[in-house]
């Protein structure tokens, strides 16, 4: 078990959230808070973020919430958090998101399902044309790769034995986000939907006014209709599309089930809201998700995405399910730092966890009628060259 640290380089874990309500399910996740009684660790100069500091497990976490939602937003957090807690080695950007339902398939995708980045993509940058959006695609515009630690613990989520260690932990982890909002009298804030309000038009079949007598506007799609429920706006539910493990789920699922997705999340400052647009951009480049702060958490810190799908990201979406995919995403988040393996800290003096390097020797005297450049001392390796004197 973590115990309370001393200074700010000793947290290692960093949970980022977008939104309050993704901000008030991650804590209900965390065992303990050091900062009950007030803040005792302060922060760097320049640094505007405001933090929560507490264990989940063995782990000491800092927790912050986003002043605006998006890519730049996530990205200046997430430079200030790095400039303050110095030893952070993981941020898990923890909240909801817009899934792509891939009906048919064996990633069908529900609303509750909890989605683990394994890339990001930056789907809206890129050039306009006439009639046709092109994404940068080069390797300078792309966002780079997480390093080896985190390849490796999302890998081993996409094995059987390891997803069914994660989902066991974060059902266990669901209850006890419920026994903890229950304290607060919010437990029926984290109870799932009911099943019935998981609903999948076709991608073409728009939320709007089937009739422009509904509304004055001079359009069907107006906001007033973007505002509006499906039974108001009477949307045919013969346009509903059929999911194979929505079926099953109905017929034998416990209503807690919810599965966890490892994939390609899209990352943008606009919010889909296009069942068309989003199927072709999720097909152009693989996506299993859409969200708006991963592109600018991911090359600033360490970072895996951890969030709860609680809409199609289409014109249908609504606000329903959010508090209960908040929760989901919170329950993974911690699940999964119980597969994350803490890594021994260097001792005083070391460097990059391998040890100091040794002193050099005293260097001999220039050989007797050398010329040019004389170098002592180890030249090795392509990554690890270093000359330690140059005559």
């Amino acid at each position: 078990m973590a115990v309370r640290p001393s200074r700010r380089d000793e947290f290692e874990i960093a949970v980022v959230c977008a939104l309050p309500l993704e901000f008030d399910a991650a804590a209900l996740a965390f065992d303990e808070f050091w900062d009950d009684d007030g803040d005792t660790y302060g922060r760097a100069e320049g640094d505007t973020n405001t933090y929560t500091t507490g264990r989940i497990g063995q782990y000491n976490v800092v927790l912050s919430l986003l002043s605006s939602m998006g890519k730049v937003g996530a990205a200046t957090v997430a430079t200030s958090l790095r400039s303050s807690y110095t030893g952070l080695r993981l941020a898990l950007l923890t909240g909801i998101c817009g899934g792509v339902p891939s009906p048919w398939t064996d990633d069908e995708v529900l609303l509750g399902d909890v989605v683990i980045s394994k890339a990001v993509v930056q789907y809206d940058y890129g050039r306009q044309y006439p009639g046709r959006f092109i994404r940068r695609d080069t390797v300078d515009d792309n966002l780079g790769r997480p390093n080896k630690n985190i390849r490796s613990l999302v890998e081993s989520f996409r094995t059987d034995l390891g997803r069914e260690r994660l989902h066991r932990g974060a059902s266990q982890v669901l209850g006890q986000i419920r026994e903890n909002a229950a304290k607060k009298r919010r437990r029926a804030r984290y109870n799932r939907p009911d099943a019935t309000e998981d609903t999948l038009f076709e991608p073409g079949y728009e939320h709007k006014h089937r009739d422009r007598s509904d509304c004055g506007c001079a359009e069907n799609a107006c906001e007033t209709a973007r505002a509006a429920a499906c039974a108001e706006l009477r949307c045919d539910t013969a346009r509903l599309v059929r999911r194979d493990r929505f079926d099953d789920m109905l017929e034998s699922e416990p209503d807690d089930h919810f599965e966890i997705h490892v994939g390609c999340v899209g990352s943008g400052d606009m919010v889909m809201k296009s069942g068309l647009d989003r199927d072709r951009i999720a097909r152009d480049h693989g996506l299993v998700a859409f969200e708006m702060e991963g592109a600018g958490m991911w090359d600033e810190v360490p970072c895996i995405v951890v969030k709860g799908v609680c809409d199609y990201a289409d014109s249908h979406k609504n606000k329903r399910w959010q508090a209960y995919a908040a929760a989901t995403a919170a329950s993974v988040m911690k699940a999964l730092l119980a597969r994350y393996i803490q890594t021994d800290r260097p001792p005083a003096g070391h460097r990059n966890g391998a040890g100091a390097s040794p002193a050099p020797s005293a260097a001999p005297s220039t050989p007797s009628g050398a010329s040019g450049p004389v170098f002592h001392g180890p030249i090795t390796g392509k990554v690890d060259l270093r000359i330690w004197f140059i005559y």
